[in-house]
């Protein structure tokens, strides 16, 4: 593991994005922090602002395969971090946590829980894109030695498997090209910005290739927000500001001398309830409302009816993936399966729908472990056939009723 310097860094316009499409889910109950955090860094990465870890892991898992997370330690970075490292599905991810002052004490409890770095709020010390850029480059690296590893396997598509793809793919996508441009038409009139989302993935032979789906959410959103918050409680109105701030922890009643029995004292401060209920009520009701720019409104639409998934007929055609395989991984999580043994999955053609996705039909996802569904990708890998690739295709409908997705 590698650790920031702890000169200070170059200013921020000075730095080289990492990369254009490099994602970052923010973790922080500091919505400030995160405004600031936009402004300075929001035109080199596609941050996704999240006060709450669970909501955070969810969207890790549903929507959102974010390049790195960036967790407060006062929002749960430590419990986060734990809950990311012994998952299957995203244990590699890089993980940067963010703490108001370093000290030594943070950076050792950071280094035991296998944290990539540890950065100050204010991002004085050290350079967080560069650390980005380098994350970057380890996957890619790990990458390229898995890729040799698994070119012994020969991992050619049969011709009958490419046939079947190109015929029944391309007929999809003749029959559906209304609902594509139809789609297509709304996106662009709903929000400024490309028709198709892509996303990195590893798929036969280790190859990285973009996955793409439907955009569903706003390319402006941090501006957006930006602007907001011009309007929101945060900013203090010229009238107000002549208010002295003791006065304004307490309602009309305590100020005008009447008697109050609803004073806390939090953070070692004096407020009347009425007020905090006040400002948590506004702060939620502004935090609900900076979250609706961020999923365009045919996007909700487009994710509710999985819609947004169709593009990926796209990568079919193009060779990318197959009808049926063993389904692409995220880099963070291809990174993981490097061993002799695991690199195995990555011997058969990537796919829409696969062996495992069918299998775990019934017994419950709890009940599906990680190794278990490696086995079965390797199972796949090892004897795929034409049988097998129409039974897949067969099971597949019955388990999209499933409560879980396919």
């Amino acid at each position: 593991m590698e650790w920031t310097s702890q000169s200070e860094g170059p200013s921020v316009d000075s730095k080289v994005p990492p990369s254009s499409q490099y994602r970052i889910a923010y973790l922080s109950k500091d919505f400030e922090q995160y405004l600031w955090f936009s402004a300075n860094y929001g035109n080199y990465l596609q941050i996704e602002y999240f006060e709450d870890k669970d909501d955070l892991l969810k969207a890790l898992q549903e929507y959102f395969p974010a390049d790195a997370i960036l967790a407060h330690v006062k929002s749960g970075a430590w419990e986060l971090l734990d809950q990311v490292r012994s998952s299957p599905g995203f244990g590699n991810i890089p993980f940067v946590v963010l703490v108001e002052n370093l000290n030594q004490a943070v950076i050792r409890n950071a280094r035991a829980k296998k944290a990539d770095d540890i950065f100050a709020t204010d991002f004085s010390e050290g350079d967080l894109l560069t650390r980005l850029r380098y994350f970057a480059k380890r996957q890619w690296y790990v990458a390229s030695k898995a890729s040799k590893k698994v070119q012994a396997e020969e991992n050619q598509t049969p011709f009958w498997k490419r046939a079947i793809d190109v015929v029944s793919t391309g007929g999809a996508v003749l029959l559906l090209s209304p609902i594509f441009i139809l789609v297509a038409i709304l996106i662009r009139l709903d929000s400024k910005g490309p028709v198709f989302y892509k996303s990195k993935r590893v798929g036969s032979g280790y190859k990285i290739f973009d996955l793409y789906k439907f955009r569903t959410m706003r390319t402006d959103a941090d501006q957006m927000i930006r602007k907001m918050a011009a309007l929101n409680m945060y900013n203090v109105k010229p009238a107000e500001q002549e208010i002295k701030s003791e006065n304004s922890n307490f309602c009309e009643e305590c100020n005008s001398g009447g008697f109050c029995n609803h004073r806390l004292f939090l953070d070692g401060k004096e407020i009347c309830e009425k007020v905090y209920q006040s400002q948590k009520e506004q702060k939620a009701a502004f935090m609900k409302f900076q979250n609706d720019p961020r999923i365009t409104r045919i996007g909700n639409f487009l994710r509710n009816t999985s819609l947004d998934e169709l593009p990926q007929l796209i990568n079919i055609l193009k060779g990318d993936m197959s009808l049926v395989g063993n389904r692409p991984l995220p880099l963070y999580e291809a990174e993981k399966l490097t061993t002799d043994h695991a690199i195995l999955r990555f011997a058969g053609p990537a796919g829409l729908t696969g062996l495992w996705q069918v299998t775990k039909r019934g017994k419950g996802k709890s009940d599906m472990s990680e190794e278990e569904r490696t086995e079965l990708d390797i199972t796949y890998a090892k004897n795929f056939s034409f049988k097998m690739d129409l039974k897949i295709i067969l099971m597949t409908f019955p388990a999209l009723f499933q409560s879980e997705n396919v």
